[in-house]
């Protein structure tokens, strides 16, 4: 296993990473099919009480392809805030996760799933959660694709104390 190299960026405090997943609108993660590599970048939702992320996605398509060969996947979330004022250092703090994707097909679990992701994807998430709370869920969900990775490892870094 790899240790990150500069051990005073380093975040150990799980609560932390978890706060950077929590607090980002989008991750990246990384899918390989046939040793071809694909990275994709995702609205999400985190659960940080099951660790895991909820996303959304069509039906069919190359990122459900790659999901369909190889359930494993490598992902980042990060938070950038820029450069130090007068100098060159960016301040930012990463998370990089290592997890295996599945798809929700229980009609509450895809009902919890995208009340995470409306949650932490809108400033203002109550008109959304109307809606969903609205949505016959037998007909109105029977079409909604919801991926999970569930997450087995987590690591992070930060430029200095952002969090």
């Amino acid at each position: 296993m790899y240790h990150i190299r500069r051990k005073e960026q380093e975040i150990v405090d799980i609560k932390i990473m978890k706060k950077i997943l929590a607090s980002t609108q989008y991750v990246t993660i990384a899918l390989c099919k046939d040793d071809e590599p694909y990275l994709v970048t995702l609205s999400h939702g985190y659960d940080a009480k099951q660790n895991c992320i909820f996303f959304h996605c069509a039906t069919e398509g190359k990122k459900l392809d790659y999901i369909k060969a190889n359930n494993k996947t490598w992902g980042q979330a990060m938070i950038n805030e820029g450069f130090k004022d007068g100098e060159c250092e960016q301040h930012y703090s990463s998370v990089q996760f290592r997890g295996e994707v599945s798809f929700l097909s229980n009609v509450d679990d895809k009902m919890q799933a995208l009340a995470c992701m409306i949650r932490q994807q809108n400033e203002n998430p109550r008109p959304m959660m109307t809606k969903l709370e609205e949505l016959d869920p037998s007909t109105g969900l029977k079409n909604v694709l919801i991926g999970r990775i569930d997450i087995e490892y987590l690591s992070g870094k930060q430029s200095e104390k952002q969090t």
